[in-house]
């Protein structure tokens, strides 16, 4: 009925560490995203500067650098938000272990060798599609914020 409810309910079943269920899959997950937009945000904004296409500086200049890095991020981060739902919504046992995958690597090799590699990149569009203007924005802002 609520996150508080949500909070007691997984308690109750799973203990502290229910709370944790998934984690191994949303930290490579976010620790790769903002290594992917953080590092190409500033070279591709450069690049298309050098390139003369919009002027140093200039807001277009800012979102095309965002636009890019939408891109890398949305490619870095597809596989680890399809082994990060998978671990999330896999049945667990009495004992809270997974009844699916053993864990962040299994999970990976799993889809792997079942789906191909391009089964880690199901849902790709709809990942750029949340994450895109996200990131567009975020570092247009975090672009005008830092010259002031």
């Amino acid at each position: 009925q609520s996150i508080s409810g949500a909070f007691a309910s997984i308690y109750q079943q799973h203990g502290v560490a229910g709370l944790w269920r998934g984690v191994t899959g949303a930290i490579p997950r976010v620790a790769v995203g903002s290594a992917a937009q953080l590092a190409t945000f500033s070279s591709a904004k450069d690049w298309v500067c050098e390139r003369q296409w919009f002027g140093a500086g200039s807001w277009a200049a800012v979102l095309a650098g965002g636009m890019v890095s939408g891109v890398a991020v949305a490619v870095t981060m597809t596989p680890f938000d399809v082994v990060s739902t998978r671990l999330y919504n896999q049945p667990v046992d009495a004992e809270g272990a997974g009844k699916l995958y053993r864990g962040f690597w299994d999970c990976i090799l799993q889809i792997s060798s079942k789906e191909g590699l391009l089964g880690l990149y199901k849902g790709i569009g709809a990942v750029y599609l949340r994450l895109g203007p996200h990131t567009v924005l975020s570092l247009f802002f975090w672009d005008e914020l830092r010259k002031m």
